[in-house]
Order: structure tokens, then C-alpha cells, then sequence
């Protein structure tokens, strides 16, 4: 597992090799805001408030699925988690990807996120999708278990992210990659609330997951994307 220290020393190196990256320096040293996760948590978590919020056309990951899906390129027969899965839209279309041959894990903090998922996937007869309830330090897979993990709005809510990171890398199989979908910070461009919701922006969440352990691969552009952008990264096979 890489220490704060050294993933700290990772961040900083990119900042100062690229001037343009230095409006992320003081933001990657902070924590996300206090009490970020605390609805998620709450037993009192209304579910139908986030579906309005989240499975609608207005919001940007939700509107260019079929695109976001696209850069995943997921195979039939593998095994795919679903990190921070919210409503689920996202693992139900990765279970219908993979097929009955793969599985999907849809894992979050949120119990009431996951007895919805759970009941959504019986209703649309979806039997190759399992719930799994994360902690702030871990995605609690086994590992080598899954070929992808995906990660969409939901990384600047990591509390421990190099912890949460370690625990991917471990659940990845060799050769297993990582989808990282969030939203830009950019000081002037950016609206405020995310401005101030966002300890850090790509450049910063890129090196922390370099740091980790993963190669990055690309960037892809995703034509209805303002407000977020989609990063892919691997797990490199051991040498």
C-alpha cells in the first residue's frame, strides 16, 4: 500500500512540472469537506430524492451512458465492479453487458442505496449482480477478482483514497483497468458548489491514482461532457 507521503510527493512532482496544474497544489492536500458521506450513511436516506437527482437526462453521466459504456469496452463473461453505485443504473447495465457469464459487484457505503439496487435487479430479472457494502477504507473484493472497476462521480467522495485505492488494485486481476468519471475543478470555470465540494481536480486525482500503483492509459472524450471527464487506467501485470 503507498503511504500519504508518497503519493503526496507524486502529486506535487506533477504539479510542479506543469505550471497549468498549479491552481491544484494547496486543494491536493486537503481532505474532502467534513461530513461529506453523511447522508449516504443515514438509515434515514430517502432513495426517491437521489433517483430525481441521479437517473435523469439533466445530469451529465446519466445522459451520455451509452457513451461512458462505450469506453468501458466490456466483454462478455467478465467481472465488473461498480464502485460507488448510487441507484445502480450503471451496474444494471453492466450486468446486462457481461451477460450471464460475468458478475457484477455494486458496492457503496450507502445500506439503502444497496436494498434498492438489490430489489431493482430482482424486479428486472437480473441475477448475475451482487451487493456489497464498502467502508471508507475499502471495496472489500477479494483479490484479483474483477476485470474492471468503475468509479463515476464518486471519487472525491473517497475519505482515505490512497486506502480505497489499495483495495482496488488488489481486487483487480493483472491487466484489470480502472474507469474514472468525475467533474472537473477549475477555479473561474467551474460552478462554485463544486468548487468548494471538490478537494482536488483531474490533473491531482490522476497522480494520486498513478501513485497507487495503475498505468494510465488515456483520456477519452465524451461529446456531452461539460462538467466531468473520463479517465482509463490498468493494472500492470507483475514483471
Amino acid at each position: 500500500m503507498k503511504c500519504f507521503f508518497s503519493v503526496t510527493l507524486c502529486v506535487l512532482a506533477f504539479v510542479s512540472n506543469t505550471s497549468t496544474w498549479s491552481q491544484e497544489a494547496p486543494a491536493a492536500l486537503k481532505t474532502p469537506p467534513a461530513g461529506i458521506n453523511d447522508n449516504f450513511k443515514s438509515p434515514d436516506l430517502k432513495v426517491d430524492e437521489w433517483l430525481e437527482k441521479f437517473e435523469v437526462e439533466s445530469r451529465e453521466v446519466y445522459a451520455a451512458r451509452e457513451d461512458v459504456m462505450a469506453a468501458c469496452d466490456i466483454q462478455p463473461g467478465q467481472r465488473i465492479a461498480d464502485v460507488g453505485a448510487g441507484t445502480g443504473f450503471y451496474s444494471r447495465l453492466f450486468a446486462k453487458k457481461t451477460g450471464w457469464d460475468g458478475w457484477v459487484y455494486s458496492v457503496d457505503i450507502a445500506p439503502k442505496f444497496l436494498q434498492h439496487i438489490a430489489m431493482r435487479a430482482t424486479a428486472d430479472g437480473i441475477e448475475n449482480l451482487t451487493t456489497v457494502l464498502g467502508t471508507d477504507v475499502s471495496i472489500r473484493l477479494p483479490p484479483d477478482s474483477v476485470d474492471l472497476v468503475f468509479i463515476c462521480d464518486t471519487y472525491h467522495h473517497f475519505e482515505s483514497p490512497q486506502q480505497s485505492l489499495a483495495s482496488i488494485f488488489r481486487a483487480l486481476k493483472p491487466g484489470g483497468r480502472l474507469v474514472l468519471v468525475d467533474f472537473n475543478r477549475i477555479p473561474g470555470v467551474t460552478r462554485e458548489f463544486l468548487i468548494g465540494h471538490m478537494r482536488a481536480g483531474k490533473e491531482v486525482f490522476q497522480a494520486e491514482v498513478v501513485a497507487a500503483g495503475f498505468d494510465f492509459i488515456d483520456e477519452v472524450p465524451v461529446k456531452s461532457f461539460e462538467e466531468n471527464y473520463l479517465l482509463r487506467f490498468k493494472k500492470p501485470h507483475a514483471k
